[in-house]
């Protein structure tokens, strides 16, 4: 009998990315996720730009198929102004609108945005060296407090972290020399893999004086606003938007943060009542946080879940904030093999209630640097090797199960 599976998808950050859809093909993904990262935050994303990426990769260069199709896009940009409901945020929302109405008219159906404030996901190394020699992403709460007081250098910032956070940061900061400040620095704030800007810490700084005295609850009004103007419109579009956790899911730089628990979810997806208004599932992200039980929110949540991330992480300590080393796919804290029964278990209750969209997109979910990535030079935590590594891992799992 046919296992079902859920869908294997592959990030891929189009023509210029190092890792190939003949990779992604290569690590048996079905779909590949991806989004018009040329096109500035707020500006229509036209049809002939959306077919033009489609036809990207569903065919090879020699003009034969690919075998592969787009099968999410990740991300649909929610701009600054949006965030904070200033300058042009109206035109902006009718911008998003209108690039969904092109979406859907060109087959797409599962849009990925997320509502973090100014950075997107956040690490304190790209590349931290392991004992095998591979190198993974990295998120240090005293490194990223040290920056936070010494090079930022932000009002009331010392008052975000524990003493004993404070007190490494400072044994952190002493032993640092010039370069390996900078270099801290521009792994915080250079633009990552899926972000859409890059910033200097003096346009950090500028930044930041946006969400002044934005409470979460703040923000979270204006999360509110906006999907009361975007689901309804998705919806009549046949899409689904996925709103992606905070990465890290807890305040960094005294930001706001509106989707970093469970709680979070809930109130999101009740503000707007609507099989539109959907979740991205990043366990990676959620699972940096030890009070998320992330096999009772597929079970609870599950039938918003419309995308999938499937990532591990090795927190550093205890309660929240905390830092984390993202550990390979079956390794770390987060229990993947209860999370992964948990959403095959929801795939079958969408097919006994005979849901079209039963069939769940997930993405190995960044991966570590192993054997020839480094040589290759991909994108920090989108390696062929290790993403193909992950893929293959929760591919037996899910067979294992089925």
């Amino acid at each position: 009998m046919q296992k079902t599976l859920m869908r294997q998808t592959w990030r891929w950050f189009g023509p210029e990315d190092k890792v190939t859809l003949q990779d992604a093909r290569q690590a048996e993904a079905e779909g590949i996720v991806t989004s018009l990262y040329h096109i500035t935050p707020g500006e229509v994303w036209t049809r002939d730009a959306i077919r033009a990426l489609k036809q990207n990769v569903q065919t090879n260069p020699d003009g034969s198929a690919t075998g592969l199709t787009w099968d999410v896009v990740e991300s649909l940009p929610v701009t600054e102004a949006i965030k904070t409901q200033t300058g042009r945020w109206r035109e902006d929302i009718a911008n998003w609108k209108t690039s969904l109405e092109h979406l859907a008219a060109e087959g797409l159906e599962v849009v990925c945005y997320n509502f973090m404030p100014i950075l997107d996901w956040t690490r304190t190394a790209h590349r931290h060296v392991l004992d095998n020699g591979g190198t993974a992403m990295m998120f240090d709460l005293a490194e990223f407090a040290y920056f936070d007081t010494d090079i930022l250098r932000r009002d009331g910032a010392a008052g975000d972290y524990p003493a004993d956070v404070l007190a490494d940061a400072a044994k952190i900061g002493a032993a640092m020399n010039d370069t390996q400040r900078a270099a801290l620095a521009d792994a915080i704030v250079a633009g990552l893999a899926g972000a859409m800007e890059s910033w200097t810490v003096d346009t950090l700084r500028q930044q930041l004086t946006q969400y002044a005295g934005m409470s979460n609850a703040g923000l979270r009004r204006h999360l509110v606003d906006f999907l009361q103007e975007v689901v309804p419109h998705a919806e009549r579009l046949g899409l689904r938007l996925c709103c992606h956790p905070d990465d890290p899911p807890f305040s960094l730089l005294g930001l706001p943060k509106v989707a970093s628990t469970e709680e979070d979810y809930r109130l999101m997806i009740e503000a707007v009542d609507s099989p539109a208004n959907g979740i991205t599932f990043c366990t990676g992200s959620l699972g940096s946080r030890d009070d998320v039980d992330l096999p009772g929110f597929v079970e609870r949540l599950g039938h918003r879940i419309s995308f999938v991330h499937l990532r591990n992480v090795t927190r550093h300590r205890a309660g929240v904030p905390t830092g984390f080393l993202e550990d390979t796919h079956l390794g770390g804290d987060v229990d993947m093999v209860a999370v992964v029964r948990a959403l095959l278990a929801q795939q079958k209750q969408r097919q006994t209630a005979g849901r079209s969209d039963w069939q769940i997109p997930f993405r190995p979910d960044h991966g570590q640097d192993l054997l020839t990535d480094a040589a290759r030079g991909a994108r920090a935590g989108y390696p062929a090797v290790g993403r193909l590594k992950g893929m293959a891992e929760l591919r037996g799992v899910m067979h294992a199960l089925a």
